[in-house]
């Protein structure tokens, strides 16, 4: 066996290695919730009516069934243990890596070039977003189909058959159904084709000759075109009507333009020099003008120098439009999200970028007497410097607080993640305080945010000061009209007071805007309950039961409630019920063993808690109420 081929090997093991280490992280509170932990049908598992789900629905703002399928395969597999979902985003990292060295060996015959492009996809440390975030599955899976359908290609290309073709346009496909960033494959299917394939340059001698080969390369790309399309409209379409996409209103035109020429230079500054790397970078409220000057300028003198040795050194071109390509859908033309860019968005691209710098930096170093060395060198301290930084990067993921904790301290008025911080501080330490400040920094950086002053609310009426609550909700109701959740936690507040017809009709109103709003109903069978009309409750109850069947949410809620209000009979049922739904989610049991060491069933209290500890080793929470009951 070759030594690039052991040695390949060996990389993969160390990435499989230092990428491991996210077995021991939890789930995070971003988007983790929406693809699994509180997502009822992906809770559920695979099953047939779980797959046509995952077919049909626009959650998240997307449509990927082949994503879906991956999470409800890990349901399957491991429950909601977050170590069995994150080492398979490893594996399939992994084996996405080992495509690429597959690809690059046979399309240049450069074994020692590949390998140090496919050490730096597989270890660079702007890479770690997509592989340690399980929301991020989409990324490595969608990143393996990538690498298929380019292999598959040459395959085709190298020794033609109808089969081959159709593979390629399958592999393709189920790609766009895994992320539609894959949409500008079909484009860098053209840019292999001048090189390393050299499709276009056959025929240079001949105009005719030329120009047939050309038209004829095209042609063989209009599929691929067409089903690139067809993503595109669909995902414009869902992101639109899921509210992903900002409007115009929101993030100004010439601002996103703007932002757009900056965000690559950011991307180019990261491949070479990657620092400070954080889950949300917030989107810029104004340009300043010499950074936007020098970054367009920068821009142009790179593609003009690329484009002017083309012919000399073909890879440039190959390696910056492939840079330049992939990040296109989104750069942020279209703006989805409050990010100005993200680290996850390099997964595919910074390919482009290693081959332009791998197959530059080695021939620049031709004329050396001791070029073998000094490559070898060079090569494994980037390699080793890229898994140092991996490692410590891949630290901060361990789990909500140290992520977010991280990504404030290197940016800067990160409204966004101040808002999650707060939760994350609520739910898994109990610090209301400390997420109310969280929150009120939050309103300070952006005042006129919806989300902010909703989760703000939530605070006030935790601590039971339900008129500054209420103004929060109703300022929040002022700011998005149209969502539900505001107008149940109006009725929740107003429920609190006293005001049970008042919270009634809020309650009423959000099921009006969304009639799958679950907690309106849940909201709603709990005043219900409270007020003694349990039949009426009923009918909520198992409407909210209809759209949410496997979950636990309902009858913990109303169990939590039950109990607080001193219903104690009552109260022990539901908390039954939710335990029969989930009984390995931490919440329930967290909540249950809460609620049995109230009534001084310490023994059955412990074992809820020492359930808890065997799913969150980290919970604090439960190793406290361990240390209250004498266990």
């Amino acid at each position: 066996m070759r030594l690039s081929t052991l040695l390949c090997l060996l990389m993969l093991v160390v990435t499989l290695a230092i990428f491991s280490r996210t077995a021991s992280f939890d789930f995070i509170n971003f988007d983790d919730p929406g693809y699994v932990t509180t997502n009822s049908v992906v809770k559920s598992g695979l099953h047939a009516s779980s797959v046509a789900w995952a077919f049909q629905s626009a959650a998240m703002s997307n449509w990927h069934p082949l994503t879906w399928l991956s999470h409800m395969a890990d349901v399957q597999l491991f429950g909601l243990k977050p170590a069995g979902h994150h080492l398979t985003s490893v594996v399939l990292h992994t084996v996405s890596a080992l495509l690429l060295f597959l690809l690059l060996v046979r399309i240049t015959g450069m074994q020692w070039r590949s390998l140090v492009v496919t050490a730096l996809f597989a270890l660079h440390p702007m890479h770690t977003e997509s592989v340690a975030w399980v929301a991020e599955r989409k990324d490595v899976l969608s990143g393996l189909f990538w690498h298929l359908t380019l292999l598959m290609y040459v395959v085709y290309v190298q020794r033609p058959k109808l089969w081959r073709y159709l593979a390629t346009m399958v592999c393709f496909a189920l790609g766009l159904m895994a992320k539609p960033m894959l949409v500008t494959l079909p484009v860098v299917l053209l840019i292999l084709d001048w090189w390393p394939l050299n499709r276009f340059r056959r025929n240079e001698g001949d105009t005719t000759a030329a120009v047939q080969t050309a038209r004829h390369l095209f042609l063989e790309k209009i599929p691929f075109f067409l089903l690139s399309l067809l993503s595109s409209v669909t995902t414009i379409y869902v992101q639109q009507h899921g509210g992903a996409v900002q409007s115009l209103e929101k993030v100004q035109f010439g601002l996103r333009i703007a932002n757009v020429f900056l965000a690559y230079v950011r991307y180019l500054i990261a491949m070479f020099w990657p620092h400070d790397m954080a889950i949300l970078y917030p989107f810029p409220t104004e340009i300043i003008m010499w950074q936007l000057t020098g970054s367009v300028l920068l821009l142009i003198v790179i593609s003009v120098a690329v484009f002017s040795f083309r012919r000399r050194l073909p890879y440039l071109a190959t390696g910056w439009l492939w840079f330049v390509v992939t990040l296109l859908p989104v750069i942020g033309l279209i703006q989805v999200g409050g990010q100005s860019h993200a680290d996850r968005y390099t997964y595919l691209p910074f390919t482009g970028l290693s081959i332009l710098a791998v197959w530059g930096v080695s021939d620049a170093c031709k004329s050396l007497a001791q070029r073998t060395k000094v490559l070898a060198t060079l090569s494994v301290l980037t390699i080793a410097v890229c898994a140092a930084l991996t490692w410590q990067q891949l630290g901060y993921w361990r789990n909500n607080i140290t992520l977010y904790r991280h990504t404030l301290a290197v940016t800067n008025n990160n409204y966004l993640i101040l808002n999650n911080y707060g939760i994350a501080l609520n739910q898994e330490y109990g610090d209301v305080d400390g997420a109310l400040a969280a929150y009120q920094e939050a309103l300070r950086v952006w005042p006129k945010s919806a989300l902010t002053r909703n989760n703000l609310g939530t605070m006030y009426l935790a601590k039971g000061r339900f008129t500054e609550a209420l103004e929060q909700f109703r300022e929040a109701a002022r700011l998005d009209p149209g969502e539900p959740m505001v107008r149940i936690n109006t009725g929740r507040t107003l429920a609190k007071m006293g005001r049970l017809g008042e919270a009634a009709e809020q309650f009423e109103a959000a099921l009006k805007q969304d009639p799958a709003a679950t907690d309106a109903h849940l909201q709603l069978a709990l005043l219900l309950i409270k007020t003694g009309r349990t039949s009426e409750a009923r009918s909520h109850y198992e409407a909210m039961q209809k759209l949410e069947p496997s979950s636990a949410r309902g009858p913990l809620t109303i169990a939590v409630e039950l109990a607080s209000a001193g219903l104690v009979g009552d109260a022990d049922e539901y908390f039954r019920q939710a335990m029969a739904l989930e009984p390995n989610s931490p919440d329930v049991n967290f909540n249950m063993g809460v609620f049995l060491a109230k009534q001084n069933r310490r023994d059955e209290a412990a074992q809820c808690f020492y359930r808890v500890l065997q799913l969150k080793p980290d919970s604090l929470m439960a190793k406290n109420w361990l240390r209250t009951i004498g266990k």
